[in-house]
């Protein structure tokens, strides 16, 4: 059984079904994490693991940066190409970088799809002497108000999904994962891997929202009547809050600098 999320490949390869509304509806990364990064890489030439359609990617460019973006699922890079980025198809584990190396390795909101050991491994490799390897995730940080009721749709529609429950934080169900990010960097040779974290806010209105949902991990999966279900659930609970809200991100990074 799949103990680990880089283990559940139907997951991972379910955000292609929708690959327009993902680029669509998910949000950006907070500049000041992307130019903290960019600052400590020391150089350009980065390397985006996981790009899908390009939204972290694009940001990097936007940065100064020469972006490689690379993807296991083809589906997900239309956009990215669409944008002008220079994308690759395939798996970091297994991708022949043939002789390729770069000042930076990132990934956003993908590493937990990838082997922590076998893909820090492959950053070490493609990394050049002092490079700068960040993985990075925005995790949602809704109201007491809007958790609790959100939590309630889940519990109803979906009971078995891991949700935050009252008075926990999101970010509690992401430190197990920056934790094992972290340890896999250690046993790839990196420098002591540092947590960084930078704090943004998006506003929705109840549709916005209902165009994010479907694009979380696990929705593409779902049987059309569960994931109507949850979202007619989860357009009550923002009609409780008047009907639009600002959503608190935590972007959080687990980094290191390469020693090789």
């Amino acid at each position: 059984m799949p103990t680990s999320p880089h283990e559940h490949r139907d997951v991972a390869e379910s955000f292609g079904t929708d690959a327009e509304r993902y680029d669509r509806a998910r949000p950006d990364y907070p500049p000041a994490l992307i130019e903290r990064i960019v600052a400590a890489s020391p150089g350009p030439d980065v390397l985006d693991v996981g790009c899908g359609t390009g939204i972290s990617a694009r940001q990097f460019r936007a940065a100064g940066c020469r972006v490689l973006g690379l993807d296991v699922d083809e589906r997900m890079l239309e956009p990215a190409r669409r944008a002008g980025l220079d994308v690759e198809v395939g798996a970091f584990e297994e991708w022949d970088p043939a002789g390729r190396t770069f000042d930076a390795v990132v990934s956003g909101q993908a590493w937990h799809w990838v082997d922590p050991e076998r893909g820090a491994a492959a950053a070490a490799r493609v990394l050049r002497p002092g490079g700068r390897f960040a993985a990075f995730w925005n995790v949602i940080q809704p109201s007491p108000e809007l958790a609790a009721a959100f939590g309630a749709v889940y519990a109803r529609v979906l009971p078995d999904l891991p949700y935050p429950g009252p008075g926990a934080s999101a970010l509690s169900m992401y430190e197990r994962g920056l934790v094992v990010a972290a340890d896999g960097l250690r046993a790839a040779g990196f420098a002591e891997p540092e947590q960084w974290r930078a704090d943004h806010e998006v506003r929705y209105t109840r549709d916005a929202w209902l165009d994010v949902v479907p694009s979380f991990g696990g929705m593409g999966t779902l049987p059309p009547d569960t994931l109507a279900e949850l979202l007619d659930g989860l357009g009550a609970a923002v009609d409780t809050v008047g009907g639009a809200f600002t959503m608190n991100y935590a972007a959080v990074a687990v980094t290191a600098t390469s020693q090789a």
